[in-house]
């Protein structure tokens, strides 16, 4: 009996310092975003905000987080990086009212400000060398192309409508004769 009161004693404090899985750093003191993963589209959320690299954004926020919005980081000056983007607890007073910005839209407005305090770059999130979104020419750089993709998928797009367009007239000038 004794040894099954130890085990889930140990069970019940690894599943506490891990936050059920939020924590994979297993030192969290607290669960701010409690112990239920919420894994949610990191594209859907990068895409609200048009004015950042889809890229960078994305692969920044798959980087801090792998698209768990419960995500938490306890780093060792005793402060927290929350969510999608692991914003960290010295910016909570300014984007979030003081508090854990659990919530993926809270946790967005939070990383646009953030994003906006490093000169509309990435580089005040550690992962940004690992996504080559640094400074401003390769954000730049990044947007230049999504741009280029864009115009690309319009032209193919309205090179098959005008295909499909120039079909179904030849079929209605045959069905007229």
């Amino acid at each position: 009996m004794k040894s099954i009161t130890l085990i889930a004693l140990f069970l019940a404090c690894a599943y506490a310092n891990t936050c059920g899985g939020n924590c994979p750093s297993n030192d969290c003191t607290s669960c701010l975003c409690g112990t239920t993963k919420d894994v949610v589209s990191i594209a859907s959320w990068c895409s609200q905000y048009s004015g950042w690299s889809q890229t960078c954004c994305q692969c920044i926020a798959s980087h801090e987080s792998g698209g768990n919005a419960n995500a938490q980081n306890h780093n060792t000056n005793g402060s927290n990086d929350i969510g999608l983007w692991q914003i960290n607890s010295a910016n909570w007073d300014s984007c979030s009212g003081g508090s854990a910005p659990c919530n993926p839209s809270t946790n967005l407005a939070c990383a646009k400000k953030v994003w906006g305090w490093g000169g509309n770059t990435w580089k005040l999130w550690s992962t940004c060398s690992g996504c080559n979104c640094c400074s401003k020419a390769e954000e730049d750089e990044f947007l230049r192309l999504e741009a280029e993709e864009r115009l690309r998928a319009q032209s193919q797009e309205q090179s098959v409508s005008h295909k499909i367009d120039s079909e179904n007239n030849e079929l209605n000038s045959g069905s007229q004769l």
